[in-house]
Order: structure tokens, then C-alpha cells, then sequence
């Protein structure tokens, strides 16, 4: 009867040590799950991401697909920097010269280089200089849409998003939402090409039929009285209403605030302002190191594989665990899983240099014996065959 007991326990314990992993890895949560304060937000959809980790803050609709107006450009900026060589002179068409709306004057047959085409999409918001770009990387703003839809989906990572020009003009399929544009927005920034013209308050202009000076028009990037703005895009036309993209950093945390369809300019400037607030008072931004060294229960060690940034509450005391799945579990004060981290671990690496060693090793052995086999077998035949062909000679001479 005992023996029947154990053997089901003993299936019981192999089908829990299947089951515990997958259980761990579905209660991960993606963002700090602080307890969120009710922010009044005039804006329709917004986001708030810690722009090194990516988790989310603070979200309201961010989901919810809406026009995006010249927030647009910032996609635009980063996939023609990528893209294209920010040296090259771009002849300007009579297409790109005639779009409405905002513009840096551009003139038709004027060659302009790509980089102060980008400087003047973002700073001035030039939707002729969008046009320009859009034809000079694709050959017609149509084939630049396909291209660009691309790079956002392939490269980015965007789900929710499809651009129809290069500069937010209104078009019934031109949308995306606030959680895709701070993917798009923490993807531009680790260019540092892209955050040099992104934090650009003005720039001296000089054009073939235009010369002046860019005033950024983001109030929050032009005035610098908000502490730790470090770039921005603002946008509006009148089916999106005004729309925002801010980035701000101060000591412990670097954050990305979007805002879309506030019904006046100043609520999108409130709204980012009181996420940032939000955002520096509650959180910062901790790492689990490459090559830290973790031990599980059973005396396993593991290393991590990459730097991995996390966000944590302000001052919060975390604990790091491995679990059974060989991953690093990291969890706040009130045990939410904040992030997993993927370990690599260290016996299996000593093991499969040892194995590679006894292979070696093996080989050489095998090698010499082999040698030593074929030398056992070869020299006796050598002196075999030396001494009948020796006698042979000797009975041709006697016979001789």
C-alpha cells in the first residue's frame, strides 16, 4: 500500500515541477503597479513609460487608436536617419513645395541636405520638408508609406499603428495610439542624432528664399522651465486636436509622456506636466547587471546575460529570487513580480567546456592510439617484406 502512495506522489511532484514555471511566468506583471493616483487628465488617451525599461506608469485609453497630427514626424525623423545618409542633398519637387500647412518655405529645384530636412520637420514641423524626405528615401510619399509601415512594424515593434504620409496631415487611416508612439519615441531616442534635433530649442535657418530662426514649438523644449526636458513634438490638426510627445530625465529616471486629442493646447501641456510629476515623485529605474551571479535552492548557479533596466517605487526595497524555470524573478516590497530576467547557467556553461575538453581530449587519445595501431601493424610488415625481397635478391645472385 505504501508503494502504491509513493508512486502517485512521485507522479503528482513531476507533474507540479512541469506546472510551477509556466504558473510564475503568467503573474508577471509589465508594469510598477503602483497603486495609481486618480490624475485628472483632460487629453482622451495618455501614457507614461520609464523610457529605459519601457514599463508603463500610467495609461489612460492608451490603447485606443486615434489621429496623431504632426506627432507623426518624430517616426518620420528616426526612420530617415536610419535609413537614409543625413549627408545627402535632396532636391526639393514642386509636390513637396505646394503641401499644406506648416512649413520651412522650401523651393522647388532647391537641394537641401537630408539632416537640416529632418532639423526642420522636428523644430518647425515643416511638412514640406516631410514631403521631400518621404520622396527622396522611397521616390513618392506612396511607396514611403508601405516602407515606413514596414520599419515601424519589423523594427519598432508597433501593433496599432499605420502611417499614411510622413508628416500627420488628416487621413482617415492615419492612426495609431499612445502606447505605440512612446514605443516609436523610445526607440528615436537611443539615436543620438535623433535626441540632438529633438532637444534642439531654435536653429539658425538659412534658405534659398527663407532665412530666419527656428523656435521649436513645443513650449516645454523652447522655455526649458519645466526641470529635465530633454526633447518633445507637438501636433495638431482638427480631426486629432492637439497632441504631445515630451521626454523629460532628472537623477533616478528618464521618462517618455504622450498625450493625444486634448481639446485645447494648454491641457496637453498640464496633462504631460502632471504625469511627470506623477512620474519623478513615485518611481525609479534600477538594473540587474550582465554577468551578476545568482544561486537557486538547490545550489545551482546562474549568470545574467544582459543588462536589463527595471522600474521600482521610489526608496523600495526588492528581492531577487531564481525560479524553477532557471529565470531571475524581481519582486517588490508587497512580493509583485516586477520583471523576470533570463540567467544563463554557469554548470551547464562548465559542463559543456568540459564535455568540449573530453572531446578533445578523447580525440588525441583515440588519434594516438590509432597511430600506436597502425605503427604495430606497419613496421613488422616493413621488416617482413624487407627480408623477403633481401632473399629473394640473395637467391638471384647465387643463381647467377
Amino acid at each position: 500500500m505504501k508503494k502504491f502512495y509513493l508512486k502517485y506522489v512521485l507522479i503528482a511532484f513531476v507533474i507540479c515541477s512541469f506546472i510551477l514555471p509556466k504558473t510564475i511566468k503568467a503573474e508577471t506583471e509589465t508594469t510598477a503597479n503602483l497603486e495609481k493616483e486618480h490624475l485628472h487628465l483632460y487629453s482622451e488617451a495618455v501614457i507614461l513609460v520609464d523610457a529605459e525599461s519601457g514599463q508603463i506608469l500610467y495609461e489612460k485609453n492608451s490603447k485606443e487608436k486615434l489621429p496623431p497630427a504632426s506627432i507623426t514626424k518624430i517616426a518620420t525623423a528616426i526612420y530617415a536617419i536610419e535609413k537614409g545618409n543625413i549627408n545627402d542633398l535632396v532636391t526639393v519637387s514642386e509636390n513637396a513645395r505646394n503641401v499644406d500647412g506648416t512649413r520651412v518655405y522650401l523651393e522647388a529645384g532647391e537641394k537641401v541636405p537630408l539632416k537640416k530636412l529632418i532639423q526642420g520637420l522636428i523644430i518647425n514641423s515643416g511638412n514640406d520638408a516631410g514631403v521631400a524626405i518621404a520622396e527622396h528615401l522611397s521616390g513618392s510619399v506612396e511607396q514611403f508609406a508601405e516602407d515606413f509601415n514596414e520599419f515601424l512594424q519589423q523594427e519598432v515593434g508597433v501593433q496599432n499603428t499605420h502611417f499614411s504620409n510622413p508628416h500627420g496631415l488628416y487621413e482617415t487611416e492615419h492612426l495609431t495610439t499612445a502606447e505605440d508612439m512612446a514605443k516609436i519615441t523610445q526607440y528615436a531616442i537611443q539615436n543620438q542624432t535623433f535626441r540632438d534635433i529633438f532637444q534642439t530649442s531654435e536653429l539658425k535657418w538659412d534658405g534659398e528664399t527663407w532665412d530666419t530662426t527656428l523656435i521649436n514649438h513645443h513650449e516645454m523644449v523652447r522655455d526649458k522651465e519645466y526641470e529635465g526636458i530633454t526633447g518633445g513634438k507637438n501636433g495638431f490638426v482638427q480631426e486629432a486636436g492637439f497632441t504631445l510627445v515630451t521626454t523629460a530625465e532628472r537623477e533616478n529616471i528618464s521618462l517618455i509622456a504622450v498625450t493625444l486629442n486634448s481639446m485645447y493646447s494648454e491641457q496637453s501641456y498640464e496633462d504631460t506636466t502632471a504625469l511627470f510629476n506623477y512620474g519623478f515623485e513615485h518611481f525609479e529605474t534600477d538594473q540587474v547587471l550582465r554577468n551578476e551571479k545568482y544561486t537557486d535552492g538547490f545550489e545551482h548557479s546562474y549568470l545574467v546575460t544582459e543588462d536589463t533596466s527595471f522600474t521600482k517605487r521610489q526608496g523600495e526595497t526588492i528581492e531577487k529570487d531564481v525560479s524553477p524555470s532557471g529565470d531571475l524573478i524581481v519582486k517588490g516590497e508587497d512580493q509583485r513580480i516586477i520583471t523576470e530576467v533570463e540567467l544563463d547557467q554557469v554548470e551547464n556553461k562548465e559542463k559543456n567546456e568540459q564535455m568540449k575538453s573530453e572531446i578533445v581530449t578523447n580525440e588525441d587519445v583515440v588519434n594516438q592510439k590509432r597511430e600506436e595501431y597502425h605503427l604495430s601493424i606497419i613496421v613488422p610488415i616493413a621488416v617482413v617484406t624487407g627480408l623477403f625481397v633481401s632473399l629473394l635478391f640473395y637467391f638471384q645472385i647465387r643463381k647467377v
